[in-house]
């Protein structure tokens, strides 16, 4: 029988620390995630910039509190002392590069939310300090697992995978600067299907609409389609070479936060993430080439190994 590990939050100024509550805490859930609960949480300090933040953070900590009777501490390290694992769920990524280097020191597994930094070069330290420490690491957006896109990864068989267009709301958060809020959620839909290796990176934008086209080393092409007018819905078309298949995100019953802790504790008990940490690396500085394209209106060259 699997162990209960004990699990601790960092961050509380974001829905995804109760939704979360939910579904590992209440095993009467009819999409329960056995294997761990969340019994301590530090609340962390609201962005002042940041409404979403310091509007949100007394209301979900006070829930988590009183609802799920998580033990309050008072600081990254005092979690980290106290449980097997950490979801770290701040939703501000300016803010994951410092709480990750107090929490690395001990070793344990730890999740980030989404963003996992807002730049390459943050995203490369705390990867660094992961192998320092060696601590088990992963992070991602929950529309990376949504049962609609497995679905439809699993009817493909063994055709091959061509390209995949992508497509959902993205509004524009300035502390976290371009794709970096909301068409992350596409970014990674988009690399689960395609995998890393993309090489360049073109946007189109407006008002209304992204238009982020990315060129693969093998030649094949992704695309996002990020909504700010009109459908807010996700979806994804991806080409194989015998077929297409359309995943319509929201048509599933299993939320997209079940599917994600499912290979969240699959870390936090095994240690081996689902996600190479190259891939993540990969997926922020595409998000940064992509902002820069948006910028500029020049495609971009990823500039990785350079």
């Amino acid at each position: 029988m699997q162990s209960s590990l004990k699990l601790g939050i960092v961050g509380l100024d974001t829905s995804h620390v109760t939704a979360f509550a939910e579904l590992l805490n209440d095993p009467g859930h009819p999409y329960h995630i056995p294997g761990g609960n969340i019994r301590a949480a530090y609340p962390g300090v609201a962005s002042p910039d940041f409404e979403l933040s310091y509007a949100r953070l007394q209301p979900y900590t006070d829930e988590l509190a009183n609802k799920f009777g998580v033990t309050l501490l008072d600081s990254e390290e005092a979690v980290a002392e106290s449980c097997d694992a950490i979801l770290l769920e701040s939703v501000d990524g300016r803010v994951h590069l410092d709480q990750f280097r107090k929490l690395a020191p001990f070793g344990k597994p730890v999740f980030v939310d989404k963003p996992f930094a807002l730049s390459t070069q943050e995203a490369r330290e705390m990867i660094a300090l992961a192998e320092r420490y060696r601590v088990p690491l992963m992070s991602c957006s929950s529309l990376r697992y949504a049962e609609a896109l497995s679905e439809q990864l699993r009817r493909m068989g063994g055709d091959p995978i061509a390209g995949a267009d992508c497509y959902g709301p993205m509004a524009i958060q300035a502390t976290q600067p371009g794709l970096f809020w909301y068409g992350i959620h596409m970014v990674e839909m988009l690399y689960r299907v395609m995998g890393a290796g993309c090489v360049r990176v073109a946007a189109e934008t407006n008002a209304d609409y992204d238009l982020v086209v990315g060129t693969w080393a093998d030649g094949r092409i992704g695309t996002i389609r990020g909504n700010r007018k009109g459908n807010n819905k996700f979806g994804v078309l991806v080409h194989g070479e015998a077929a297409a298949y359309y995943a319509d995100i929201s048509s599933h019953s299993k939320p997209f936060y079940a599917s994600m802790l499912e290979q969240v504790m699959r870390l936090f008990h095994t240690g081996e993430a689902d996600i190479d940490l190259g891939e993540t690396l990969e997926i922020i500085h595409f998000i940064e080439c992509a902002n820069e394209s948006r910028e500029t209106g020049r495609s971009v060259e990823l500039r990785l190994n350079r």
